[in-house]
């Protein structure tokens, strides 16, 4: 019963077949074979978007990095959400490869950020030199919090971005998730709403280790590969990372995979919404869920063997506290969860509630 998150379970098997079935003879390295050459049109194909360019990394920390690193001069502000990963979990690795650069975190209910918070925030800065100017916006998808930006919320937040000069990036680590969630295509979550630059991710659903930064303005792009060997990120034997992302494309893989972690997800919701005493910090629209619970009970959890972490939040919903005797905690479903295992969970909250 480990729900501790999407990182603590395995790869695929149609991910890891396809990493022994490449592996025997030889390939050109550093990217210059037929499987990572052949990413590109795949991934055009996927955004419907011909002129996109994919540069494949081996962790999301790094796809993010190098995707503000072109977005960001190193005396530029980048703007997230005050709780977002890029700035609260990634050790500085965006401020370190923009050699500088400042990100300013923005409030909002369930880790999102409101289109007229963003629009206020940018209309009283001063234009002095004094200030770092504003250059990029970044949106993680699914949020912190669980949550999904709607393609609606992307555009709005695009327009105003865009409006004030600055490049738009989403965090697209859970992006399948969102993706399943929303039901929308991969290009109106994208570049149709406004978006420049998204991390593709693919470790947390499937993929062993891989990522990909898919940026959607050539402009953009013309330097991420310089950037990319000089970070250290394109791997000798780029073939793996590129089988990788291959089988987790084929036959629609990790659209089935993220459906399956949300429905997962939901039916844990639904049990637990029917224990005393647990109510959900938000509405669960992805495979995360943030239920508040009796201290007792979260005792009682652990004790029976459930995995997961505590959790804490500045955006909980209006009216909304973890009150004395109360744990919030954080619940993360898999593509390889069971529903075995849900039910196991469920039955120790039962017993215990």
């Amino acid at each position: 019963m480990n729900f501790a998150s999407d990182n603590v379970v395995g790869a695929s098997a149609p991910v890891l077949e396809a990493i022994v079935r490449h592996n025997g003879g030889a390939m050109p390295a550093y990217g210059a074979d037929p499987l990572t050459l052949g990413l590109t049109p795949r991934f055009r194909q996927l955004f419907d978007h011909p002129d996109l360019a994919v540069f494949p990394v081996a962790t999301g920390t790094a796809a993010n990095a190098l995707a503000l690193s072109v977005m960001v001069p190193p005396f530029g502000l980048c703007l997230c959400h005050e709780e977002a990963h890029v700035m609260e979990d990634e050790c500085g690795a965006p401020e370190f490869y923009t050699h500088g650069a400042k990100l300013h975190g923005l409030p909002g209910t369930g880790g999102t950020i409101a289109p007229d918070t963003l629009d206020r925030f940018l209309g009283g800065l001063t234009r002095h030199v004094k200030q770092m100017p504003p250059r990029a916006l970044t949106l993680s998808q699914l949020t912190e919090s669980g949550q999904v930006y709607t393609v609606e919320e992307i555009t709005r937040l695009s327009r105003v971005a865009h409006s004030h000069g600055l490049t738009v990036h989403m965090d697209g680590a859970r992006f399948a998730n969102a993706l399943v969630a929303s039901g929308c295509s991969p290009a109106e979550m994208t570049w149709r709403a406004g978006i420049d630059i998204l991390s593709f991710g693919a470790s947390k659903n499937g993929a062993l280790a891989a990522e990909a930064v898919v940026v959607f303005r050539p402009d953009l792009a013309e330097t991420l590969d310089f950037r990319r060997k000089r970070a250290g990120h394109i791997l000798s034997k780029g073939r793996f990372l590129a089988a990788q992302l291959d089988a987790y494309l084929a036959d629609d893989h990790w659209l089935a995979n993220a459906a399956h972690a949300n429905r997962m997800a939901a039916r844990l919701a639904a049990g637990l919404a029917e224990i005393p005493g647990v109510r959900l910090a938000w509405p669960v629209r992805g495979n995360e869920l943030f239920p508040i619970v009796p201290a007792a009970l979260d005792q009682a959890l652990r004790q029976g063997g459930a995995v997961y972490y505590d959790w804490a939040s500045r955006s909980l919903p209006a009216g909304e506290t973890v009150r004395e005797g109360e744990r919030m905690i954080r619940l993360i479903t898999a593509f390889s969860t069971t529903g075995t295992e849900v039910e196991e969970f469920l039955a120790l909250a039962r017993r215990a509630g």
